[in-house]
């Protein structure tokens, strides 16, 4: 599968520190150990140490492998508990309650990306999205720029049956649910610039719709047409269009008759759903029935990378949400050297 193949290769080339925290998952321990074994990511598992450490052993491997954290026994959690209270004190969190939520895993391992001792995290393959997102809400925090947090699923089509390969961008599919022009113009700028750097490849950004180029005449026409104004007045140099159906963005012979003028010319990779609802139908349609490979959800927008597994994931899904997850803290920041000893095995 040659597009999933080159995002765990770039991950390969410049590989950061990971943090998981669900790390008594064995579909967790599993997909950690793939990704220190092909270098992709070094691992930090959140959990009791025994219980981790045990589960690391069943899958043949030295618990000196990877970092462990069990917040009950860490000598970080002082200065994580304080810095959890000054965060949402204004919240009504005391004290105590600062030190109750340190010892949840997911705040743990956000508090860890917070503070620079880790490069990113991800969550969600026994926590609720909602869960896994205001975790990296309230502590990692949105980035300076940007103007809300959404996500993405990467899509694979790499098989013979795909008329087009490759990697595409699908926005958002999870988390805005009815977002307004200038929302929706936002998560085109983010999914494009996520495109470019997990793939290495320019973004050609289609803002879809049930009409295209004025085939129809609606207030929500109207709203995807304003965030692509939107778009090109903040980003000139993108390439985007819209508004435009589906198949005017994805098959150059429909755009050739739809959208002659278009500058996608039917070639889009990173497609901007209207609502949430439209890109989560969307996703799991090109899924289940197209036979694509669905990597997300993704978050974008957050101060540093964090993000969530499906409850239904398997160690593959793991493993391959720590590529990108590397691969995204390697495209914002200088890597975080973890604390102890976390050895890379190139496999």
């Amino acid at each position: 599968m040659k597009a999933l193949d080159d995002i765990v290769a770039r991950a390969r080339s410049d590989p950061r520190h990971v943090v998981l925290a669900e790390g008594e998952d064995p579909r967790i321990v599993e997909g950690a150990l793939r990704a220190i074994r092909e270098g992709v990511a070094r691992v930090t598992l959140v959990g009791n140490a025994e219980k981790v450490a045990r589960l690391v052993q069943a899958e043949g491997d030295d618990p000196a492998a990877l970092g462990i954290e069990d917040p009950g026994r860490s000598p970080r959690m002082e200065a994580y508990v304080r810095e959890y209270h000054a965060l949402r004190r204004h919240r009504g969190i005391d004290e105590a309650a600062a030190e109750q939520a340190m010892r949840e895993p997911l705040r743990f391992a956000a508090m860890m990306v917070r503070r620079g001792e880790a490069d990113g995290a991800v969550g969600g393959a026994v926590a609720t999205t909602a869960e896994t997102v205001r975790a990296a809400l309230h502590i990692i925090g949105k980035a300076g720029d940007s103007r809300l947090v959404s996500s993405f699923f990467m899509m694979m089509l790499c098989e013979p049956y795909h008329a087009r390969k490759g990697a595409f961008v699908f926005a958002d599919c999870g988390l805005v649910v009815e977002p307004d022009a200038a929302d929706l113009g936002a998560i085109a700028i983010a999914s494009a610039r996520s495109f470019a750097a997990l793939t290495g490849a320019e973004p050609r950004v289609a803002m879809l719709s049930f009409s295209t180029g004025g085939s129809a005449a609606h207030e929500r026409v109207t709203k995807v047409a304003e965030a692509t104004k939107l778009v090109r007045q903040t980003d000139p140099a993108l390439t985007i269009d819209g508004e435009l159906q589906f198949d005017a963005a994805f098959v150059a012979a429909v755009s050739a008759s739809k959208s002659p003028s278009s500058p996608l010319h039917g070639e889009a990779n990173v497609f901007v759903f209207p609502s949430l609802e439209a890109g989560n139908i969307g996703y799991k349609i090109a899924q289940r029935i197209g036979g694509a490979t669905a990597i997300g959800p993704i978050l974008q927008g957050l101060a540093k990378p964090a993000n969530d597994l499906s409850r239904g994931c398997s160690a593959d899904d793991v493993f391959h949400m720590i590529a990108v997850t590397s691969l995204q803290a390697a495209a914002t920041a200088p890597s975080i050297a973890p604390s102890g000893a976390l050895p890379l095995k190139a496999g």
